[in-house]
């Protein structure tokens, strides 16, 4: 007697219900081997778990993916957590992974040095990068908890050392999901809202999950982007964050960043008073080397023997005023000598002395007449003599 028959995907539904029913499989630890990490466009990430015999499919989503602290790769071992299902349209079943931790190594550290050699590769700890404290700042802002012990650390240090000193706080939480964005907010508030000279971030000691929040890699490049010099004081001297390494300068406590960022007013006075003495000798010495070379040129020839280099100098004026003369008399003489010969010549060409000799020039209505193609009978001629001119009638023209 024959069964019922069920389609493919009657069965794969079947299956699935089947798994999602049994309650190991709902929330079940792997431990294995990645291989063939992907992660999608869509921000999935596709793996496979194995170990020496056998091996699963896994799939982590996006909003699940997000939350782990360090970056999978090929040939990590791990411990996957999650529940395992069918994939209905392929038949599959695999793991959908929910959280994942490094197997031996805890997660934060992993994370922890991950994070370090990315940056670190990226150029963001080179010293070249860091920025000098000022000297004498006015206003010094502090990102930190109100409530914590850090911010009252930060202001009796602070203010023993000078009273003059303004300090700006913006509260923050220092742990906690939270914790980074308003750390960022914080280092933003004082670049682009509130000036100040320098900025202290930091909270107290505690462990590598209680800090983490300065280890976050937005909190490490707000402090690298940041303008204004910044002291991190994260922790105790034995603690260590990535904040540290990309801070301008590192504080091994609260009360030392106050001390690195703010000069004692005795130390001030003293300084100021050993550039009042460092002006006084300069100038003294100044004052002295300017004497001397005065002095020596006081002794000087010249002034000493005013009137013997005064008339050296008369001699000299005489001695170029004659050249001057010189100059320009051959220069007149010449020009006047080249003047005469253009004179003669232009006597040569001129048609008047050419009259004097017995020449004469026929004009007919003011036109010069060259032949006799160029008479018009029935007008008078104009005949120019050296002394006058005649005008004539035309009575006969013989060509040559």
């Amino acid at each position: 007697m024959a069964g019922k028959i069920y389609t493919v995907s009657q069965l794969n539904k079947y299956l699935r219900q089947q798994f999602d029913d049994d309650i190991i499989l709902q929330n079940i630890m792997l431990k294995g081997e990645i291989s063939n990490f992907k992660v999608h466009s869509s921000g999935h990430c596709y793996f496979t778990l194995k170990d020496n015999l056998a091996s699963i499919k896994c799939v982590a989503f996006r909003f699940n993916a997000m939350k782990f602290r360090f970056a999978p790769q090929n040939g990590m071992k791990v411990i996957a957590s999650g529940y395992i299902s069918v994939y209905e349209k392929d038949g599959l079943y695999q793991l959908y992974v929910q959280s994942l931790a490094p197997e031996g190594i805890g997660e934060l550290a992993l994370a922890f040095e991950q994070l370090k050699n990315k940056l670190n590769d990226e150029g963001l700890f080179d010293s070249k990068y860091k920025k000098q404290l000022p000297f004498y700042p006015k206003r010094i802002g502090v990102v930190t908890s109100r409530t914590g012990a850090v911010i009252k650390d930060i202001c009796h240090v602070a203010k023993r050392r000078n009273p003059l000193v303004k300090i700006l706080l913006y509260s923050v939480l220092v742990q906690g999901e939270n914790a980074s964005k308003e750390i960022v907010q914080g280092i933003e508030f004082f670049n682009k809202k509130c000036p100040v000279d320098v900025i202290i971030i930091g909270r107290g000691g505690g462990s590598l999950e209680d800090l983490w929040a300065f280890n976050e890699e937005n909190v490490i490049r707000a402090i690298f982007a940041s303008k204004i010099p910044i002291i991190s004081a994260v922790g105790h001297e034995t603690d260590y964050t990535l904040s540290d390494l990309v801070s301008d300068v590192r504080a091994a406590t609260p009360s030392q960043a106050a001390e690195l960022a703010v000069v004692e007013k005795d130390a001030l006075v003293n300084y100021i008073e050993s550039l009042r003495r460092d002006c006084r000798y300069k100038a003294y010495n100044l004052f002295s080397i300017k004497e001397n070379k005065f002095n020596l040129l006081w002794k000087h020839s010249i002034f000493s023997n005013k009137e013997r280099l005064l008339q050296s100098r008369q001699q000299e004026l005489d001695f170029l005023n004659e050249r001057l003369n010189k100059v320009v008399t051959d220069k007149y003489v010449n020009k006047f000598h080249q003047m005469e010969v253009i004179a003669e010549k232009l006597k040569v060409l001129n048609p008047l002395n050419v009259l004097q000799r017995g020449f004469s020039i026929v004009k007919q209505d003011d036109k010069y007449i060259k032949n006799i193609k160029d008479i018009d009978m029935n007008k008078s001629l104009n005949i120019e003599l050296s002394d006058g001119t005649v005008e004539t009638k035309i009575v006969q023209i013989k060509e040559k």
